[in-house]
């Protein structure tokens, strides 16, 4: 069996939860978009059923994969709804979807529902991307709950630099999201994981983490006791000795400056390893530090093992995780840790806590 494996530590994304509750007071949906960024959402939503408030994805086929495993907490779908059939689903299964342009609001006044619905307006605080303009949020409540087929509209808004503590502009996005909905009655959500960290101005009734369950800190600095919930790694295959001037791998991005010797690991940008992660990239071999070497391929990667004489064929290799944070690999290959958790594929993926 081909050794790349994602451990997944289920007690880690409990204790994660546990925390983002708490430094944000009120009520949480644990984020398990994008297959839980990578971890398997079916998987950690029960792990997390005895104690989230409540969960949120992106669309409705992902909260239908939810309930059709038995997930009955609250789901607040953060893409809303695309057409009518997804609007009755969402009714039916009593899923909260966002509202954030006037074709949803105009596909609620026209379509008849089984139930009612529990809807949460977004407001265009001033990333520009989705959301009604603070001008209009009254207008739009009042369309909605005129509709009769609504519970108590939500409010909520989304953050452009929270994670940029030095930034305004998460101070001027609070202050246009409270002036647009002054007076309107309804529970808002407003804090991602780094409002949650660092915007205690933004803590409403809701908090939305999401890459902090994970165990990624989305702050520069962080100094948050956040535990890694994966560890991508894998297993030495091949060990072989490159003398002075000898080059490694695709296009010979590394040339042996002195006599170094080399582990090839099973694991490569196929599985989700990033093809652009630099020379020097810290990977840990049997728990000693080390850095990755030549140029990432489709399946294997070679890595720095001139300092380590103990480490030979099965040696065990951590990419990312406990040793070696998902943050630095991500820094190292131009990206965010999200794309880099969320692109694990095709590894063996092996649950612990449960």
């Amino acid at each position: 069996m081909r050794p790349a494996l994602a451990l997944i530590d289920l007690d880690a994304l409990r204790h994660n939860y546990r925390l983002a509750r708490q430094l944000h007071g009120g009520r949480a949906f644990a984020v398990v978009k994008a297959n839980a960024y990578g971890h398997g959402a079916v998987v950690c939503a029960r792990a997390l059923a005895a104690e989230a408030d409540g969960f949120a994805v992106a669309c409705v086929s992902e909260a239908l994969e939810l309930r059709a495993a038995g997930v009955s907490a609250p789901i607040l779908v953060l893409e809303g709804v695309f057409d009518r059939e997804e609007l009755i689903e969402a009714a039916t299964q009593r899923l909260w979807p966002a509202v954030h342009h006037l074709a949803q609001v105009e596909m609620i006044e026209k379509t008849p529902l089984p139930q009612p619905l529990r809807a949460w307006i977004k407001v265009n605080s001033g990333m520009n991307r989705a959301g009604f303009l603070p001008q209009a949020v009254p207008a739009v409540w009042q369309r909605l709950m005129a509709t009769g087929k609504l519970e108590p509209c939500g409010f909520m808004s989304h953050f452009a630099r929270a994670d940029e503590p030095e930034m305004p502009t998460t101070t001027v996005q609070i202050r246009v999201f409270d002036e647009a909905t002054r007076d309107l009655p309804g529970e808002r959500t407003l804090a991602n994981s780094a409002a949650i960290l660092a915007w205690p101005d933004a803590h409403r009734d809701w908090a939305r983490p999401g890459i902090m369950l994970y165990g990624a800190d989305p702050l520069p600095q962080g100094q948050q006791p956040l535990r890694p919930v994966m560890t991508l790694e894998s297993r030495i295959v091949a060990v072989r000795d490159l003398a002075v001037g000898e080059p490694l791998g695709y296009g010979a991005r590394f040339v042996a400056q002195r006599p170094t010797r080399v582990g090839l690991v099973a694991v490569g940008y196929a599985d989700g390893y990033p093809r652009a992660a630099a020379e020097g990239t810290p990977v840990s071999v049997d728990g000693q530090l080390t850095s990755l070497i030549g140029r990432v391929s489709m399946d294997v990667l070679t890595v720095d093992l001139t300092a380590l004489p103990q480490a030979t064929l099965g040696s065990r290799v951590e990419l990312w995780g406990r040793e070696v944070p998902v943050n630095r690999v991500a820094s190292a290959a131009g990206t965010i840790s999200y794309e880099l958790l969320c692109n694990v594929k095709r590894v063996g993926f092996v649950y612990q806590g449960r």
